[in-house]
C-alpha cells in the first residue's frame, strides 16, 4: 500500500509580513515608549519602539559596515526580550502594582509572538558573522591543539579601547558607570545562557559544564552568586541594582554580545560553537577581570566593590582549563574531528563580537565626553545649512513639556536645531547638553541618545546632513 507523501515546507517569515509580526509582537504594552529614563524595579519593561519598527527592513542582511546601525539596536532590544521570556524574573519588592506587566511578559500570546519572530531576527542580527569569519581546510585534533595555543588567551593583554576610553575621559566615573551598565544585561541573569545547554543526556561533558554553573551561583549561597556580586558593585558606585533599570543606556552592541549566547543555547544545532565560545570568554575574562577591578578601584578611589572580578579572576582559571579539558577534549574524543570547525567558529564569531563591542563602547564615551564641542558645532553647520549652501532633509517636530524621546540613534549623522523652547539632550547615562532656541547639536551617526523637554513646548528641526564635516 503506498502513501502520498507529503512536501516539507520549512518556516521562514519576510517582507511584509516579518515586519507586522515584529511590530504586533513589540506592541504589547510593556513595550511602549517609557515616560521615564529608567525602569525602576519593573524587570518587564523594555522600550521596543513599535512605531519606529515598521519602518525597518529586517529582510537584509548588513555586513559589519552598518551593524551598529538603529536597525540592529531594534532588532537587538526585541532578542532580548524575546530570550528573556524563557527565564525568570520578579521585583526586588514584589510584584504589587506589576502583577499586570508580570502576565503579559509571560503569558503564551507573548512568548508565541516572539518566538514566531525570533529565527527572522536572528539571521537580520548575526547573519554579519558568515561573512566575518570562515573556518575553511581539514581540522585535526593536532592542529587544533596548536589554534588553542596560538590564541594565547589566558595571558596578559593591554588595556582595551573601552578601559582606555574610561582612563582618558574628562569624566571618569561616569564613564565608569556607562561601562558597568553595559555589562547589566549579562551580569544581572549570569549563566542563564548556558543553562540552556545542560539540559537532555550527552554524557560526562554535561556534567563538568554543569560544575561551571554552579560555581557562577555560588554553589547555592546567595550572598556569593555571581549576580549578586555585580549587585554590590553596582550599588557600591551609586547604580540601582533593578534588572534593565538602565534599558535606555545600552548599546545595541552590548546587547548583542549578551544576545550572542542565548542565540547559541536556543539554537541547539549551534552547540559546538557555544562550546567554543565558552572557553575563549572563560580563558580570557581572568587578566580582563584583574585590569577591570584596577580601574575601577582607581577611578573610584577604592570606593568600588570590585569582588565581582577578584572572584572571577580566581574562578575562571579553573573555568577556561574545565571548558577545554573537560568540555571540549572529551566532545572532539567522542563526536569526531567533525566538530572541530565549529568550536573554531564559536571563538572567531565572539572575538568579531568583542570587537565591535570595545569599539562601540569607546565611541560612545567619546561622544559624551565631547557633547560641549558637538552642540558648538551646531552654528557652522546651522549656517551652512540656512545659507543654502547645504541642503539637507528637514524634519521639523513640535513636542510639549515632558515629551521624552526614548533613546536611539541615526544612520547618518544629523543637526538638532531649536527653533523655540527649550531641550535636554541626552548623550547616555549622566550624560546632557541643555539646548536654547537658536542653539542646537551634531548627532553623529550610531550614537545612542534620547532627549526630553523642558518647557511648556519645543519647535525643533532634524536636518539629516550625512556627514557633518562636508558643512563645515
Amino acid at each position: 500500500m503506498s502513501h502520498a507523501s507529503f512536501p516539507y515546507a520549512p518556516f521562514e517569515l519576510r517582507g511584509d509580513a516579518l515586519r507586522d509580526a515584529v511590530v504586533r509582537y513589540a506592541s504589547n504594552p510593556i513595550y511602549l515608549d517609557n515616560e521615564e529614563w529608567e525602569n525602576g524595579d519593573n524587570p518587564y519593561r523594555r522600550q521596543l519602539r513599535p512605531q519606529v519598527l515598521r519602518y525597518l527592513d529586517f529582510d537584509r542582511l548588513p555586513g559589519r559596515d552598518r551593524i551598529l546601525e538603529y536597525s540592529s539596536l531594534a532588532a537587538q532590544r526585541v532578542l532580548t526580550s524575546v530570550y528573556e521570556a524563557d527565564l525568570m524574573f520578579l521585583p526586588k519588592n514584589g510584584l504589587k502594582d506589576k502583577w499586570e506587566d508580570f502576565q503579559q511578559f509571560y503569558s503564551s500570546t507573548n512568548r508565541v509572538l516572539g518566538e514566531t519572530i525570533r529565527p527572522a531576527l536572528e539571521r537580520f542580527a548575526f547573519g554579519f558573522l558568515d561573512q566575518e569569519v570562515e573556518v575553511s581546510g581539514k581540522w585535526s585534533l593536532e592542529s587544533f591543539n596548536e589554534y588553542i595555543e596560538s590564541l594565547n588567551a589566558d595571558a596578559s593583554a593591554p588595556a582595551s579601547l573601552s578601559e582606555e576610553a574610561i582612563s582618558s575621559s574628562s569624566d571618569r566615573e561616569r564613564a565608569a558607570r556607562m561601562w558597568l551598565i553595559q555589562f547589566a544585561p549579562d551580569f544581572l541573569s549570569e549563566a542563564s545562557p548556558m543553562l540552556r545547554n545542560v539540559l537532555g543526556h550527552y554524557g560526562a561533558p554535561q556534567s563538568e559544564w554543569f560544575k561551571i554553573i554552579i560555581d557562577e551561583y555560588g554553589y547555592g549561597v546567595h550572598d556569593t552568586k555571581h549576580s549578586q556580586l555585580f549587585e554590590r558593585t553596582m550599588e557600591s558606585v551609586d547604580l540601582q541594582s533593578d534588572v534593565h533599570r538602565y534599558w535606555q543606556y545600552y548599546l545595541g552592541s552590548s546587547l548583542m554580545m549578551n544576545n550572542y549566547f542565548h542565540y547559541l543555547g536556543k539554537n541547539h544545532e549551534l552547540f559546538f560553537r557555544y562550546v567554543g565560545a565558552l572557553y575563549y570568554t572563560e580563558a580570557t575574562l581572568v587578566d580582563f577581570c584583574r585590569r577591570a577591578a584596577d580601574l575601577l578601584t582607581e577611578v573610584f578611589d577604592g570606593r568600588a566593590d570590585v569582588r565581582y572580578f577578584t572572584e572571577h579572576v580566581h574562578i575562571d582559571q579553573h573555568h577556561g582549563r574545565m571548558a577545554l579539558d573537560k568540555l571540549i577534549l572529551p566532545l572532539i574524543e567522542a563526536h569526531g574531528e567533525a566538530i572541530i570547525p565549529e568550536i573554531v567558529r564559536g571563538i572567531e564569531e565572539y572575538r568579531v563580537i568583542q570587537d565591535i563591542t570595545d569599539k562601540d563602547f569607546a565611541a560612545q564615551i567619546r561622544w559624551m565626553d565631547k557633547g560641549p564641542e558637538y552642540k558648538k558645532l551646531h552654528t557652522p553647520v546651522w549656517e551652512a545649512i540656512s545659507s543654502g549652501r547645504v541642503t539637507a532633509p528637514l524634519a521639523d517636530i513640535v513636542e510639549p513639556y515632558g515629551e521624552l524621546s526614548n533613546t536611539h540613534s541615526h544612520e547618518g549623522d544629523e543637526l538638532c536645531h531649536i527653533v523655540s523652547g527649550t531641550m535636554k539632550f541626552v548623550s547616555g547615562f549622566d550624560s546632557h547638553q541643555i539646548l536654547h532656541a537658536g542653539e542646537g547639536t551634531v548627532i553623529e551617526r550610531n550614537r545612542l541618545h534620547g532627549a526630553i523637554i523642558e518647557s511648556d513646548e519645543c519647535v525643533y528641526q532634524i536636518h539629516s546632513v550625512g556627514d557633518y564635516t562636508q558643512c563645515l
